[in-house]
């Protein structure tokens, strides 16, 4: 079984004071093009890009200037920024998808960065028959019911922006419940995860499922930085380009498989 992380609680008082990390990442991009070059080219089937709560279109320009790089057809959501899990977009992104997947005639691949991983199991639930695989990053995709382990600051900050009852209000919102009634996902399901995340717990971004299509892979960063993390960038890509119908789980070999190890301490499978 793919199995849930065993952390308790709250991201630690340091990881969180530690997001300013992520513009090292940023700043690493450049440098590991090299890097980033051997990572697998896809078939050209479309995937579709979610911004994390307060993001926009803007802060996905990593991920998509790599991604169209390894040849898909990468289109953002197109719903502006991201202010929470409001009806209107969850709406919006159920036609979005049944449109690209009409338009290419293709399954739609969803890579969902934070809340914006919530956003794409919504959409996987809802439109299945349209969409080939779902990518997480750092997601709050399984929140248990005493409710989310999110730093105060990160609930402040939802209540000021999303909803005056914070993340609470929409988690109990009819189709965020049919969401955690239906964990389970019919298609492939990678949630990438740091212990170092000082925004979203491990516990509650990775998931239990079926080996044969769900799988949870460690990375070392910040929660800020995960679009921009060289190692979450070759390695989404790597998700991406498993062949239709013939998914394997997450080994990396080689060079790659030596630094995946080194930076996470991980042992494969997981």
């Amino acid at each position: 079984m793919a199995t849930r992380h065993p952390h308790t609680g709250r991201p630690s008082l340091l990881h969180s004071a530690l997001e300013w990390r992520a513009l090292l990442e940023m700043a690493s991009l450049p440098w590991a093009l090299p890097f980033l070059a051997t990572a697998p080219r896809g078939d050209g089937h479309p995937v579709l890009l979610l911004p994390g709560f307060m993001g926009s279109e803007a802060t996905l320009i990593g991920l998509e200037v790599f991604l169209k790089n390894r040849g898909y057809e990468v289109e953002t959501w197109g719903l502006g920024r991201n202010v929470g899990f409001h009806a209107r977009h969850a709406n919006a992104l159920e036609q979005k998808i049944r449109f690209m997947h009409h338009r290419s005639g293709r399954p739609v691949s969803l890579v969902g960065w934070s809340l914006g991983g919530v956003f794409a199991f919504y959409g996987a639930h809802q439109v299945p028959e349209c969409v080939r695989s779902v990518i997480t990053l750092g997601s709050p995709i399984t929140v248990d019911p005493e409710g989310s382990a999110s730093p105060p600051f990160v609930k402040a900050m939802y209540r000021l922006i999303a909803h005056p009852l914070g993340p609470a209000a929409h988690t109990m919102q009819p189709r965020a419940k049919k969401l955690r009634e239906r964990m389970a996902l019919p298609m492939p399901l990678s949630c990438l995860y740091s212990l170092s995340d000082g925004v979203v717990p491990p516990q509650e971004a990775t998931v239990e499922g079926d080996p044969a299509r769900h799988e949870n892979i460690r990375v070392p960063g910040s929660h800020i930085g995960l679009g921009f993390n060289p190692m979450v960038l070759w390695i989404v890509a790597d998700r991406l380009a498993q062949p239709q119908g013939a998914w394997q789980r997450f080994e990396p070999a080689g060079l790659m498989g030596q630094a995946y190890r080194l930076l996470t301490h991980e042992r494969l499978p997981i």
